[in-house]
């Protein structure tokens, strides 16, 4: 991250990390409760994808919450990061076989598409929290 002179990335840092563990977990808790929908996204050349969905389900969660805490914020938020990758390409295969989610109908391409540097937005942010001073 570039040189923050007046400290507001400092400022930002818990109330950020507190925002991205809280998404993630709650991302987690969806796998479980809409299975289906995330197992549309996973390519049908992955084996299982409903277990794929509660592994990754449960990754999000326990990532999540341990990004929250200063002892496990670094692995946690590197765990984030690794995932983020793991993922990528589901979401590869949602825009390139336009995968109907079946709760949003006909979900744009464009948005399908810009998800893909989303996903490098997202691992940039956990990054910055798997740092030993963001």
């Amino acid at each position: 991250m570039p040189a923050d002179t007046d400290g507001t990335l400092a400022r930002l840092e818990r109330p950020l990390r507190y925002v991205m563990g809280l998404a993630y977990v709650v991302a987690g808790v969806l796998h479980f409760l809409a299975p289906r929908v995330y197992e549309r996204t996973v390519p049908p050349e992955l084996p299982r994808p409903r277990l794929l969905v509660y592994l990754s389900g449960v990754a999000e969660i326990v990532l999540g919450v341990g990004v929250l805490f200063e002892r496990t914020r670094r692995p946690a938020a590197a765990g984030i990061v690794a995932l983020l990758v793991a993922v990528f390409p589901a979401n590869v295969n949602m825009a390139v076989r336009d995968v109907d989610l079946e709760w949003v109908e006909d979900v744009p391409d464009v948005a399908l598409w810009a998800r893909l540097p989303l996903q490098g937005v997202l691992a940039l942010w956990a990054w910055w929290h798997a740092q030993t001073d963001p």
